[in-house]
């Protein structure tokens, strides 16, 4: 019976994994904890307590245990390990010793951070391997003011990492005491395995807000727009704020965007009449984008039958004021 339903629950995660469109991992032991500078390790021996001690590791990663001058090199070894290690120098002074070495303080590690666009900003005491969709499905996903981008802050190096991925993150950018990386949040609901990378303790997760866009002038409800993931365009941003007035210039709409690493900007002319019919490409906004919809000119026939309409009604008004009132009974 015990078989029947293992062999379930393993075809369900199976289905589980394609209809998600990713690859369903082999099933692993959780790595062991590598202890750092600042866990505390309690020790103790069988039927021999004055063996006993409780050591907190020192910033050159070493513990001290009692009868011995020289202190063990503890960073980056697992309980397992240490116990090995004390339990071979134990064996100078007792026959067979029975040693239990245990974490008692898990403190050489900070908490991951992740906050910025998400349901639920917090830190993270990171006991394991743990990646970035864990920890945003942890927080409750992204809020929908969220941009397409998410930024990973690696505040201080991994400790007992042999990755090279990680060792060159300060190299990549420029040896700054605080490298990034950026990941896509598209790719990453797209299972890629690339834009889900591991994060480490004291990594700084941002969720970027979505970056705005601006529409101006002749449209119903001026007002900025926030460029959330997918893009939007300039037909759609218009459309979002109402279209354009009767007297907009709807043939020459301006977008002034700006140059790569300047405040200056540059105007980009578009057809917003031919974009509505599509015989024009639509253009795609970017970050911080001003769309300008300018006033149409007055055509000289629309202007004369202006002035002559105003001529006409002043000439009227002219006129009625001379005349007396009477009433009609």
């Amino acid at each position: 019976m015990k078989l029947k339903v293992l062999s379930v629950f393993t075809i369900a995660l199976v289905l589980c994994g394609i209809s998600f469109g990713q690859e369903v991992p082999s099933v692993s032991k959780p790595e062991a904890y590598l202890v750092g500078p600042g866990d505390v390790i309690t020790g103790k021996v069988l039927g021999e307590e004055q063996f006993d001690f409780t050591a907190t590791i020192d910033e050159d990663g070493k513990i001290e245990v009692p009868f011995f001058d020289q202190p063990i090199m503890a960073k980056c070894r697992s309980e397992r390990e240490l116990r090995a290690d004390v339990t071979k120098l134990l064996s100078k002074y007792l026959r067979s010793p029975l040693v239990s070495v245990r974490i008692t303080e898990r403190k050489s590690r900070p908490p991951a951070v992740i906050y910025g666009e998400v349901r639920t900003p917090q830190k993270v005491e990171l006991t394991r391997k743990s990646t970035l969709l864990e920890l945003l499905s942890l927080s409750g996903g992204v809020t929908e003011d969220a941009g397409g981008m998410i930024q990973v802050f690696r505040t201080q190096p991994p400790i007992c990492s042999d990755n090279a991925l990680d060792k060159d993150w300060i190299a990549e950018n420029g040896n700054l005491d605080v490298p990034s990386r950026m990941y896509s949040l598209s790719s990453l609901r797209q299972g890629l395995v690339e834009a889900n990378p591991v994060i480490n303790p004291g990594d700084v997760v941002v969720v970027q807000k979505a970056a705005p866009v601006y529409v101006t002038g002749e449209v119903r409800q001026p007002t900025g727009i926030l460029l959330k993931e997918g893009g939007l365009s300039l037909y759609q941003a218009v459309a979002m704020v109402g279209g354009p007035n009767r007297e907009a210039k709807t043939k020459d709409i301006k977008i002034y965007r700006l140059k790569p690493n300047s405040k200056d900007r540059q105007i980009i002319s578009a057809n917003y009449d031919l974009i509505q019919k599509g015989t024009q490409k639509d253009i795609m906004l970017e970050p911080y984008d001003i769309v300008e919809v300018d006033k149409s000119k007055k055509s000289i026939m629309q202007t004369i039958l202006e002035i002559a309409i105003g001529a006409g009604r002043g000439g009227v008004t002219a006129v009625t004021q001379g005349l007396g009132t009477r009433v009609l009974y």
